[in-house]
This record gives C-alpha cells, sequence and structure tokens, in this order.
C-alpha cells in the first residue's frame, strides 16, 4: 500500500510533464509572439485577462461540479478540450495570422477548460497519497511543473524561431494526449458524494462555502494571497517585456530568464519535499515570500546593463515558489473532508484569480506610462508586507490557542 499510492503519482506525473511542457512552449510562445508583434503592455494585459478571468468566474460553481464528478474523467475532458483549442489555433496561425480578438477567444476557452482540470487534480492528491505526505507530494508536483517549465520556453522560443507559432500549438496536442494516456492507467477511489436534504447545485455551494469560511486560518491566508496576487500575478506576463524592453536582449535571453526560474522552482521543490517536516507551513510560506518580495524590489532597481543580474534574481525567486505554494495547498487538503474539497480549492482558487484581473488592468497603464521596473519595485514592496502580516498573524493566533488552552 506504501508503494502503490508511489507508483500511481509516478505515473501521473510522467504525463503531466509532457502536458506541462508543451503548454510551456505555448505559453511562452504566445507572450513573446504579442511582445514581439505589438511591443504593448496593454495587449499584454488583455491577453493575461483573457487567460485568467474565466477560470476566475468559473471557479466557484465548478468544485460543485466536481465533487459530483468523476475526478480522473474530469481532467481527461479538461485537458483533451485545451489540446482542442490550441490545435484550432495552431491550425490558424499555420494559415495565416490571426487577429487579436481571436486570440484572446482562445486563451478564454483554454481558461475555461484549466477551471475544471486544475482543481479536479488538487481535489484527487488525498484521495491517492497519505494525510501525512500531502506537503512532500506537493513538493514533488512543484518539481514537476518547475522541471518541464526550465524546457518549455527554451523549446518554445527554438520551435517557434524555427517555424511558427502554428507548429509550437500543435505540439500542446500531442503532450494532453500523453497526460490523458498516464491518467487511463491509473485508479483514483472516488468518494460518495454526500446526501443532502436539498441536492440541489445552491444548497451544495453554500456547504462549500460555509465550510471555508469557518477554516479561519484558510480565510486568513487567502485573503493575505488575493493581495499578493494582484501585486505579483501581472510579473508573469511582464518577465519576457521586461527583457525585451529595460535589458534590449531578444527571445532567447528571454526564454533564458524563464528557465533559470523554473530551475529556481525544480530546486525549491527538491527542498521542500526533503525538509517538508522540518518548519511549520507558515514558516515556510512566509520566508518564501519574503524572498519573492526582495527580488523583485531589487529587480526593479537594477539598470539595463545588469541582465546577468535579473537573471540570477530570477533564479532565486523561483526557488521560494514552491514555499508558499506547497504548503498552502498541503494546508487546505488536511483542512477539509475530500468530499468537499474539489469546492474549496476551487473557491480558494476563485479568490486569488479574480485578484489578478485587478492587477492587469493596474499594471498596463503603468507599464506603458512609468516603465516596466516600477511594478516590479511596487510589487516586491507589497509582497513583503503580505509576508510579514502572514507570520503576525499566525504567531497571534497560536499564542491564543496556548493561552485557551491553559
Amino acid at each position: 500500500m506504501q508503494q502503490q499510492w508511489k507508483k500511481t503519482f509516478a505515473l501521473i506525473f510522467s504525463g503531466q510533464i509532457f502536458s506541462i511542457l508543451t503548454s510551456s512552449m505555448v505559453q511562452f510562445a504566445v507572450i513573446w509572439h504579442l511582445t514581439e508583434t505589438t511591443g504593448s503592455a496593454a495587449v499584454l494585459m488583455i491577453a493575461g485577462l483573457a487567460a485568467f478571468l474565466p477560470q476566475a468566474v468559473l471557479g466557484p460553481f465548478v468544485g460543485v461540479w466536481l465533487d459530483r464528478w468523476n475526478r480522473k474523467l474530469t481532467m481527461i475532458i479538461a485537458d483533451s478540450a485545451i489540446a482542442l483549442f490550441s490545435l484550432i489555433l495552431g491550425f490558424y496561425f499555420m494559415w495565416g495570422e490571426p487577429g487579436l480578438g481571436f486570440v484572446y477567444i482562445i486563451l478564454s476557452l483554454r481558461s475555461a477548460a484549466s477551471a475544471f482540470h486544475a482543481p479536479a487534480f488538487q481535489a484527487a492528491v488525498p484521495l491517492i497519497a497519505p494525510e501525512e505526505e500531502l506537503t512532500r507530494v506537493a513538493g514533488w508536483q512543484q518539481m514537476v511543473f518547475s522541471f518541464s517549465n526550465v524546457m518549455g520556453p527554451a523549446l518554445g522560443i527554438a520551435v517557434y524561431s524555427a517555424t511558427s507559432l502554428g507548429a509550437v500549438l500543435l505540439l500542446d496536442v500531442a503532450g494532453a494526449l500523453i497526460a490523458n494516456l498516464m491518467l487511463f492507467l491509473v485508479k483514483i477511489h472516488q468518494p460518495k458524494a454526500q446526501a443532502t436534504v436539498v441536492p440541489s447545485f445552491i444548497h451544495e455551494f453554500r456547504l462549500g462555502w460555509n465550510a471555508l469560511i469557518q477554516a479561519k486560518p484558510i480565510v486568513l491566508i487567502t485573503g493575505a494571497t488575493a493581495v499578493f496576487s494582484i501585486a505579483f500575478m501581472p510579473l508573469a506576463t511582464l518577465f519576457p517585456y521586461m527583457t525585451l524592453s529595460h535589458f534590449g536582449r531578444g527571445g532567447y535571453s528571454a526564454s533564458l530568464v524563464e528557465a533559470v526560474f523554473s530551475i529556481g522552482m525544480i530546486l525549491g521543490g527538491l527542498l521542500l519535499s526533503v525538509f517538508s517536516s522540518k518548519w511549520s507551513d507558515i514558516s515556510y510560506m512566509s520566508l518564501g515570500l519574503l524572498v519573492i518580495g526582495l527580488t523583485c524590489v531589487i529587480s526593479g532597481l537594477i539598470g539595463p546593463n545588469a541582465f546577468v543580474i535579473f537573471a540570477v534574481l530570477s533564479f532565486f525567486m523561483g526557488s521560494a515558489a514552491p514555499f508558499f505554494n506547497g504548503p498552502f495547498m498541503a494546508m487546505i487538503q488536511r483542512s477539509f473532508e475530500p468530499e468537499m474539497l474539489g469546492r474549496i480549492i476551487s473557491l480558494v482558487t476563485s479568490i486569488m484569480m479574480l485578484s489578478s484581473p485587478i492587477g492587469l488592468l493596474l499594471a498596463g497603464p503603468v507599464v506603458d506610462e512609468y516603465g516596466v521596473q516600477l511594478w516590479f519595485l511596487g510589487s516586491g514592496i507589497v509582497v513583503m508586507l503580505t509576508a510579514l502580516f502572514i507570520f503576525i498573524q499566525f504567531r497571534r493566533l497560536a499564542f491564543r490557542q496556548r493561552t485557551e488552552t491553559e
């Protein structure tokens, strides 16, 4: 039994490597194509909105369906839908240059499908792994994600430069097929849905919402993470723009920054999986946010000739990310029953993602008017304050609990 759950994750993650790799290639290639052809931060922010907003809007409702549906089958169908939209856009790029509106529509449709895939996977994890191993599994997941993202930007820009954006998009279809094949080979025991007096969508949604708001620590971190998302999420779109506009470098330099960021995430995920029980989840999360904020601040202060320094900072920024993402998801997975988890994860994810469009709407005009460095600097300050807030609040909460116990 101890080895069986590890074999299951080995199969799932081996397929996810290909899916995440090709998705990373697509994400970077599309962003670089828009950066290179338009040179507008506003266009990049609209693309970011198209990629985030549908997922954020659908998220609160998706969770109810996830707790009703088979999670494995949901992942397969969602990944297949993402591949279909990539196929459509890929053919369009091979035939000609689609308008920005069509690109935005496809990004939105991919985002809608992703609203089902990611929470279904996270909600399936506790059905496979023992509770005491959830933080370790989160570290593994960060490593798989990071490993795929190391090669994604470099391969994406290589295929894009040698062929076309259409070819990159078609590779995403192959990645989804491999991921789905691996999912077909594993068994995930689905919990039965709770029997309710009023088996309605609204009733089930309220059950999930009430369960979430009663978990005060999760609510506190979710609120702090929403602020973090407003400041930090636009940077995912602005990294290539920083390389092009501030440092005056091309696509391969931009892909190098993405690669070293992901290498840092691999190292961070490895360290988290090895030392998962040494510190508390809150200590890891606060430290991760502090390092991310500090590297953003320094990035916002360096000059145009300091590209190497920016790459090094990106490495440390990436290495800190798993120390926040992994423990937070493990806390959620430990705090709720499996039959409720789909709703909880979707609600938390949606709250964070609904914050991202706010940041994107603010970032576009600010970057176009004052430069991309100002956003790096400002976001770093906000992230460090968020880290301090989380650490202080949980110290107070722990002190209050000890006092009440005594």
